[in-house]
């Protein structure tokens, strides 16, 4: 009789053990020559050696399964005993990851797509568009992925604690709780894709930090993946000084709309000059977004639409309006002929 323990990393064990440790009890019935005490994330093994390799490698298996998928059933236990394909396995190669319910994360647009490919070949990404696009779920859902897949040691959200309308001040609470709901967003995507007791040991060992823009200041981020949401409202030298936490093995995703300017009127956008200043940048991928990505209410997109169309009209209006002035202003100016009437003949 041998006995071996076996650590579990990088899975949620609620969802690996099953509700009242129910997974726990099928595995054990699948192995009655085994002895099998779990505690905590480590299983501890005892009996025959023939019956333990394959426990082991099945419960290697097991544990993949769950990481990926974030969720394991009985039927899937049960395939992976008898060496059979797990059917949620079937046809899951476009997924970028999956959600806490087990449903694939996958791209909805042509230029979610393009979010995705540029996410694989450039280091520096920004993504433009509209409400509703699916740019900053997206760009979640790449980071955890490569988390998962070890690609990066951690995740890094960013967003400017800029007041829609609201002022900060105002809001009850110390620090953490009035910037608490500017980042909610990022939050709740981050729920949808990691389940909450692996979410919260991420954040306790800050293996996903979520944190303003203005705590970013002299830091290097390296081996992470760095995203910076609402873009659109950062001044110049902020994104200027965001941009240059980039660190070695680093991806950036910046995400922004800018028909959502909270900035004051007399500010630039930093993310309106950023696109100029570094389109032509190698290894700097720009994705545009349109009203097509939105994945929201259909009602979003006649939203976006009709204020597009607003916005459109009223430009035009103002267009016309100045060149009108100009027109009347030049009339103005123009020099008046005079006569002298004493040097003209008399009859």
């Amino acid at each position: 009789m041998i006995e071996k323990h076996i650590v579990l990393e990088d899975i949620d064990l609620v969802t690996f053990y099953g509700v009242n440790n129910i997974h726990l009890q099928m595995i054990k019935a699948l192995y009655p020559k085994l002895r099998i005490v779990a505690r905590g994330n480590i299983i501890k093994v005892m009996g025959d050696e023939e019956e333990m390799c394959s426990f082991e490698e099945n419960i290697e298996k097991m544990q993949a399964h769950c990481a990926k998928y974030n969720s394991l059933n009985e039927e899937a236990i049960l395939r992976i005993v008898k060496g059979e394909r797990v059917a949620q396995e079937d046809g899951s190669s476009a997924a970028i990851c999956y959600s806490v319910t087990g449903k694939p994360i996958n791209p909805r647009s042509e230029n979610q797509r393009k979010l995705v490919d540029a996410f694989a070949q450039n280091d520096m990404i920004f993504a433009i568009g509209p409400a509703g696009s699916g740019k900053t779920y997206v760009s979640i859902a790449l980071a955890v992925r490569a988390l998962k897949n070890k690609e990066v040691r951690k995740i890094i959200l960013s967003r400017p604690a800029v007041e829609a309308g609201e002022k900060l001040g105002f809001l009850p609470g110390d620090m953490k709780e009035k910037i608490d709901p500017y980042l909610q967003p990022l939050y709740d995507a981050l729920q949808d894709m990691i389940p909450a007791q692996k979410l919260q040991e991420y954040m306790e060992q800050n293996i996903i930090q979520i944190a303003p823009l203005a705590f970013m200041r002299g830091r290097t981020l390296n081996d992470a993946v760095v995203i910076l949401d609402e873009a659109q409202n950062t001044t110049t030298q902020q994104i200027k000084m965001f941009l240059t936490r980039m660190g070695h093995d680093t991806k950036m995703i910046i995400t922004g709309d800018m028909t959502q300017v909270d900035l004051p009127r007399s500010v630039r956008s930093g993310l309106a000059e950023a696109i100029q200043v570094l389109g032509g940048v190698k290894g700097i991928s720009m994705i545009m977004m349109n009203d097509k990505d939105i994945v929201r209410h259909r009602l979003v997109t006649s939203i976006v639409k009709a204020y597009d169309a607003y916005e459109r009209k009223r430009e035009e209006e103002q267009r016309l309006k100045k060149q009108r002035g100009k027109e009347e202003a030049d009339t103005e100016e123009a020099p008046r002929t005079t006569f002298d009437l004493s040097k003209t003949p008399q009859c």
